[in-house]
């Protein structure tokens, strides 16, 4: 049939009636012993190949014809009954091969249509394979029991998995405990949202995490697509950014105090002169002014930057603060190829204070820290917790050479200081506006900060 319907129409009739020639002579010899009429079926089923159905009755009835020409005797009726069931035999036979091509096109036609289905789509899915491999996000397909059904590239590579190994088959629990949370959220038709949350590498770092995620009804239960970024370097920013200010604001409030202190020692000065020129000391009006000034210094010298009146305090979680600390501080110093470690008990208390001032107070320790560790063999910072009495430690300590002069830590523009020197002078006023404490600790080596703040 494939070779007919490659042939044409020609060729299939050239073939067809030197056939059917050849059939009614071999009848002709024969017919008076067997009849052959049933050969005829061969030309009508090559013949219905190529023709119609008026045609295919045609060429029936002449085949019909022929097969009761050289057919064996009989009587009138018969003849007429063995014509007619042959031409019905021959024409049902035809249209049985008509059918057949018929529905063979068909069959063709829809299979060539899935193949372009099927192309187009192969198309579609590698351009979105492509696009999903070549994302910088992570992209990630959750199962209803929080296993990862699909993940690209730069999800392994966020989750820091290792060459040869996928987070394919794996629970997202451990890395984004949100996601594993979201596919417990009740909904028929699904969610879409965003969130910020935490996420942990397979090294057991922690970072900063925007995530958008959708779910959607399988037939095996709840799925869920998110997408994951790391914005921990957009959070160290910007906390860099709040210290710089910080430090500004601290060099500006520094600038208007020292305005104040040096017009106080001169006109301090002119009147000492004039004390000097003059004998009555008791009862001089110019050493009276004297004292005056001196009690007016004295009071510009003992100001402190006292913020509790502006602070809006609140209950913070010590944890989170902490989580915020390690985040900002442990890429500088693993560039240094210095370690910290983390040395924190479960169920940390909240305490009072500001998130921001207290994250600030935090990262200008452990800023110190990284500066004095540079020149050492060993670069180590441990950040440790402890609770007693209602009171929450902070302990900061690095392995650095440690503290010349620790009276003059607190102390503002003491010599040698970067900047202004402000910045433990600052840390302690902004803890204290806390009620807490920030102060030095004598150790073996290296320098140790506490930071004391009252538990909630």
């Amino acid at each position: 049939m494939e070779t007919c319907l490659k042939a044409g129409r020609v060729k299939v009739v050239s073939i067809v009636v030197p056939m059917v020639v050849l059939i009614a002579l071999a009848d002709r010899e024969v017919g008076l012993v067997v009849s052959l009429g049933v050969l005829y079926i061969l030309p009508m089923m090559i013949g219905a190949v190529a023709c119609g159905p008026i045609e295919i009755f045609l060429l029936a009835g002449a085949c019909a014809f022929l097969r009761s020409w050289f057919d064996t005797p009989a009587t009138d009726a018969e003849a007429i009954l063995r014509f007619t069931f042959a031409l019905l035999a021959y024409f049902v036979s035809g249209l049985f091969v008509v059918t057949l091509v018929h529905n063979r096109r068909r069959a063709v036609d829809h299979l060539a249509t899935l193949e372009r289905e099927q192309a187009l789509r192969r198309e579609a899915e590698e351009q979105l394979k492509l696009l999903v491999e070549s994302s910088p996000a992570a992209i990630l397909t959750l199962d209803h029991r929080g296993t990862v059904l699909a993940a690209n590239k730069a999800a392994n590579a966020l989750f820091v998995i290792p060459v040869g190994k996928t987070l394919l088959g794996r629970s997202i629990t451990p890395y984004i405990p949100l996601l594993s949370d979201a596919l417990g959220v009740e909904s028929v038709e699904g969610f879409r949202t965003a969130a910020k949350c935490q996420g942990c590498r397979e090294t057991g770092d922690i970072f900063l995490a925007d995530t958008w995620f959708s779910s959607y009804q399988a037939p095996e239960g709840m799925r869920l697509a998110a997408i994951v970024v790391d914005s921990s370097e957009e959070m160290r920013d910007r906390e860099d950014q709040n210290l710089r200010l910080l430090r500004r604001s601290n060099r500006i409030a520094a600038a208007a105090v020292s305005h104040e202190v040096r017009n106080l020692c001169g006109a301090l000065s002119l009147l000492r002169a004039n004390v000097e020129e003059k004998l009555g000391l008791s009862q001089d009006e110019d050493f009276k002014g004297f004292a005056t000034l001196i009690k007016g210094l004295d009071r510009i010298a003992r100001l402190e930057l006292d913020a509790r009146a502006q602070e809006q305090l609140e209950e913070v979680p010590l944890q989170s603060v902490l989580d915020n600390l390690r985040i900002v501080i442990e890429p500088d110093w693993q560039e240094c190829d210095g370690v910290v470690h983390w040395q924190l008990p479960e169920g940390i208390p909240a305490v009072l204070a500001d998130p921001s001032g207290l994250l600030q107070a935090l990262l200008n320790l452990a800023r110190n820290s990284h500066r004095a560790v540079q020149q050492s063999d060993t670069r180590e910072l441990c950040v440790s917790v402890s609770v007693r009495d209602q009171r929450a430690y902070v302990r900061v300590q690095d392995s650095g050479p440690g503290v010349v002069s620790p009276e003059s830590l607190f102390q503002p523009f003491q010599p040698g200081a970067e900047g202004t020197g402000l910045g433990l002078y600052v840390s302690r006023a902004v803890v204290r506006s806390y009620g807490g404490e920030l102060r030095f600790e004598p150790s073996e080596s290296g320098s140790r900060f506490v930071v004391e703040l009252q538990v909630v």
